[in-house]
């Protein structure tokens, strides 16, 4: 029965409706920066993939044969981690990369300076952030300031969905590490680097599709269902 009418009960996904009061202003906004970007100014989506493990798994695993795909052990050594700040340009997909040990502010301060000095001084620099607390530490904030050209952009609360470079951040974990085998942090920041150098050799932007008013539709009707069912 559950076969004829297509159901499947023990698939899972999982969702989070953001209950930011100001929700659907920065909606506008950051949906506005992916659609219509200023005139003479660089928008960058950026965040940081954090705690990423080096890991070895314990035996080498088997190559792929005709009825078999590739496989490898379930078990794995962990050889410490690292964390990979990117910011992507929204217009032309290239992405810059920095790879540092920790991400408190001072980690984002310094990457954040890299990118600024890698963007053409006649550009605006237009930024997209989720609310880490790292992104709103005081001295990272009198940084920007100071920066007469540059301007932060904070996507609404539980929704780093909107935030582009988790786009670029999947497809790095599905290319490049989820079947990686990394016997070091060396190694394992080494695979960064050559991924996004080669993604930069060719880089294509992310297409944003939806509009404000399909993504404010949606989530009214998820928050309409939730009403229901906490109300029986």
């Amino acid at each position: 029965m559950w076969k004829s009418f297509g159901l499947k009960p023990h698939l899972i996904k999982t969702f989070k409706v953001s209950n930011d009061p100001r929700f659907e202003e920065k909606l506008h906004d950051v949906v506005g920066l992916y659609l219509d970007p200023p005139h003479n100014a660089v928008v960058l989506s950026i965040d940081e993939r954090s705690s990423i493990q080096a890991l070895d798994r314990t035996q080498p695993g088997l190559p792929i044969m005709k009825g078999r795909c590739v496989t490898m052990t379930h078990d794995y050594k962990r050889h410490g981690t690292s964390t990979l700040f990117a910011a992507l340009d929204i217009a032309t997909g290239h992405v810059i990369g920095e790879s540092y040990q920790q991400h408190r502010h001072q980690e984002f301060l310094r990457f954040l300076k890299i990118v600024e000095r890698q963007t053409p001084k006649d550009n605006e620099i237009h930024i997209i952030l989720d609310n880490y607390s790292t992104h709103k530490h005081p001295n990272v904030l009198e940084w920007i300031e100071k920066k007469k050209r540059i301007f932060i952009h904070f996507v609404p609360t539980s929704s780093s969905w909107l935030n582009l470079v988790e786009r670029f951040f999947g497809i790095l974990t599905d290319k490049q590490l989820r079947r990686g085998v990394f016997t070091s942090v060396k190694e394992l920041e080494a695979a960064f680097k050559d991924f996004i150098e080669e993604h930069n050799r060719s880089p294509m932007p992310f297409v944003w599709t939806k509009s404000t008013e399909e993504i404010v539709e949606k989530i009214g009707r998820t928050r309409v269902q939730l009403n229901n069912i906490q109300a029986n």
